[in-house]
């Protein structure tokens, strides 16, 4: 009894003290927080944030490292298969296959066409990679018909011999046209080789429709020609001297496309060249067709180029009679000196320059040479009538001499 009586003041004492400490550590905080500034609160503030900030800036750099890792691994991943795809296709298909397969080439077909048909054909495996394979190295002038075909061969074999034409001959007709020849010279040949009819085929050298759509497909080729003015045939000079396949149910349209296409696959490694020049096409074509005509071999052709630079440099008409006959529309073989007063832009004799465009349509040799002449002095040639032999000038009086020598006294 006296033990419990002792120890029960002694509990609430204790009590006490705990409210009363408790009480003076409230009363403390409270004034060290009233001690506590705008500024140190604002600054804790702001450190509570960028803390805030500095750990979801941490998460999104995850997040982001894990995305773009995982975007680089696929990248990797599909670049890996694509080029794999490409490498594989760009070789043989099957090179143990000895199956040799049809395949036709429509006519007009394109690169993308062909290698559609070729796929489709199992002779290659992406039709996709054959047409930027032949984009890639300048491959056109694929010509139509039907080949024999292997799953062996590489895209480079399988190329050349498009481009040859080497298949199986499915030919109506093998028309060929001779260098030199004009327009109304292949529309004649046209129509005696073929079904088609002469006055369509003159009717479509000036077709507006025609020569657009051609203009579309080749404009390196055409547009100088596009430009030209007092033209006859707005296409002469564009029908490259070959030999073609013509099907009887083949269109007009499709033949003279093949010409056309023939013509801009000739010309292709001259366009840099000739820009370089600052000459055209069309001004190419022109001398060209001049010189097919002037020369016999080589040599002569790069003579006779220069001379004709010569005299366009000195403001002097190029006084051909290719010119002449071409304004006449004739041919024979010497030429008056009435009809050199024929009343034609196509009279170099008259006019200074080039003329409206070409006389006829040359071959790749006279085009090589009017880009690549002889340098030389002269400024008169003339052609021993008998033997073709040509004989140089640089004055007229020279001229004079050659042409009583090698002309007049020949004829006499």
């Amino acid at each position: 009894m006296s033990k419990q009586s002792t120890n029960e003041p002694t509990s609430a004492k204790q009590t006490t003290t705990t409210l009363a400490q408790d009480a003076a550590k409230s009363r403390s905080t409270r004034q060290n927080y009233r001690r506590i500034t705008p500024e140190m609160r604002a600054k804790y503030q702001k450190e509570k944030r960028m803390n805030r900030r500095n750990t979801e800036d941490r998460i999104v750099n995850k997040i982001v490292t894990i995305v773009v890792v995982v975007l680089v691994l696929i990248i990797s991943i599909l670049g890996f298969t694509v080029f794999q795809y490409v490498k594989s296709s760009l070789n043989p298909l099957n090179p143990q296959s000895t199956k040799k397969v049809e395949i036709t080439i429509p006519n007009g077909s394109s690169n993308k066409m062909i290698g559609e048909i070729l796929e489709k054909g199992k002779i290659i495996k992406s039709g996709l990679v054959f047409n930027y394979y032949t984009k890639f190295n300048n491959l056109t002038g694929f010509q139509a018909g039907t080949y024999q075909l292997s799953a062996n061969m590489t895209l480079d074999t399988i190329s050349k011999k498009l481009q040859g034409g080497k298949g199986i001959s499915v030919a109506d007709v093998k028309l060929t046209i001779p260098e030199g020849f004009t327009v109304e010279q292949i529309a004649d040949k046209v129509a005696d080789k073929t079904q088609l009819k002469k006055k369509a085929f003159l009717k479509l050298m000036n077709d507006d429709a025609f020569f657009e759509k051609m203009l579309a497909k080749y404009p390196q080729l055409l547009t100088s020609a596009s430009q030209a003015q007092n033209v006859k045939y707005r296409l002469e000079g564009y029908l490259f001297p070959a030999t073609y396949d013509y099907l009887n149910s083949m269109s007009l349209e499709d033949l003279v496309s093949q010409m056309i296409d023939k013509t801009n696959t000739i010309m292709q490694p001259y366009y840099e060249q000739i820009a370089q020049k600052n000459m055209t096409v069309q001004q190419v074509l022109t001398l060209a067709s001049l010189v097919e005509k002037e020369g016999v071999n080589d040599s002569d052709r790069k003579n006779i180029a220069q001379v004709f630079y010569n005299r366009l440099n000195n403001n002097m008409p190029l006084q051909s009679d290719i010119s002449v006959l071409y304004a006449l529309g004739e041919t024979k073989e010497l030429v008056t000196i009435k009809d050199t007063q024929v009343d034609s832009p196509y009279n170099l004799y008259l006019n200074i320059g080039f003329g409206p465009g070409p006389f006829n349509n040359p071959g790749e040799k006279s085009i090589q040479a009017v880009l690549n002449p002889i340098s030389n002095n002269y400024l008169y040639f003339v052609a021993d009538v008998k033997t073709g032999k040509v004989y140089f000038a640089e004055t007229l009086e020279e001229h004079n001499q050659l042409v009583e020598e090698y002309v007049n006294k020949k004829n006499d």
